[in-house]
């Protein structure tokens, strides 16, 4: 492993902690002014997990061991996801790191966590938020697979870090396809992180919640780290879409003003992709439940057509 490598290891995982919160306030803050509110601080979601973290955590008596990994097996599954997914600079990958098959399975794993804690507390809304986001994933994660393996033939590579080194060196005008990709993630992203028009995240409203339905039985500092770790995850996912369709920004050499510099572009870019999303689930209304399958049809129309043409090209 080398010197490079190591930087990256430790810049990459420090700035997607430190910004993931951020882009979450942003959202609501857009929503908000959509809205003709003034909205939370853009350091609200600080403020919340600083709290969050100084509560005492009250298990259910009917929890397992499951509920007191959970909060770990998640943060630690996403930060690791975060490694395969470069923010600022693109090293040299060591071992799997990088490995888009490898990152699926990462995510896979904190959501399937998730779900267990859920049903683990014995609650009947936790039982049935992770009913319900099962039932989600087994539509959504073929549409995910079809999107990844859309960038897998686009790239000719299963490594993200290669991904983003040929993009950076295409430029986006010079790869049309990307267009598609980019909005198939867009779709990914929002199904994913549990935001509207699939779920809203800021509801506790029985007959709609998803995702708060499963967390519902955690406090305290296990709160905190799955609120955490459904930040991150968001970070995570704006990256990829983020690098992959306009890669302009990301550090070219290792040097502490490159990476300053790519570090302030990436949180400009992931600001304007934050506002996006907040305009886009300000302008459409929660779907309802077996209507969702018509907004993932559309990511796995769009990479299905780039398949066929990467194939017959």
């Amino acid at each position: 492993m080398n010197l490079s490598f190591v930087l990256y290891l430790v810049v990459n995982t420090l700035l997607v902690l430190a910004i993931s919160p951020l882009f979450v306030s942003l959202i609501k803050k857009v929503k908000a002014w959509t809205q003709g509110r003034n909205g939370p601080s853009v350091f609200q979601t600080y403020f919340t997990l600083a709290k969050l973290a100084k509560k005492e955590v009250i298990y259910s008596p009917h929890a397992s061991a499951i509920m007191r990994v959970t909060p770990i097996v998640n943060i630690a599954a996403v930060l690791v996801a975060a490694l395969f997914v470069p923010l600022v600079f693109v090293p040299e990958p060591v071992g799997g790191i990088g490995n888009i098959i490898l990152l699926l399975y990462l995510l896979a794993l904190a959501k399937f966590f998730m779900a267990l804690a859920g049903l683990d507390a014995g609650s009947s809304f936790g039982g049935m938020g992770s009913s319900r986001e099962m039932s989600i994933s087994a539509i959504i994660e073929p549409t995910t697979i079809i999107v990844f393996a859309a960038l897998v033939f686009v790239f000719r590579t299963l490594n993200v870090f290669d991904m983003f080194v040929a993009s950076a060196a295409a430029g986006t005008l010079s790869t049309p396809t990307l267009i598609l990709i980019g909005i198939s993630l867009f779709i990914i992203l929002i199904v994913e992180t549990s935001r509207i028009p699939v779920d809203n995240p800021e509801t506790h409203l029985e007959l709609t919640m998803i995702h708060e339905g499963m967390i519902l039985e955690q406090s305290g500092r296990n709160l905190a780290l799955m609120e955490l770790s459904s930040a991150v995850k968001l970070t995570l996912l704006m990256a990829l879409l983020i690098n992959l369709v306009v890669p302009y920004g990301l550090a070219t050499s290792i040097t502490a003003a490159g990476i300053l510099a790519a570090v302030v572009l990436f949180i400009i870019k992931g600001s304007v992709l934050a506002g996006v999303t907040g305009l886009f689930e300000s302008s459409m209304a929660k779907m309802r439940f077996f209507r969702l399958p018509s907004l993932f049809a559309m990511a796995f129309f769009f990479s299905t057509l780039i398949i066929i043409i990467e194939v017959f090209a």
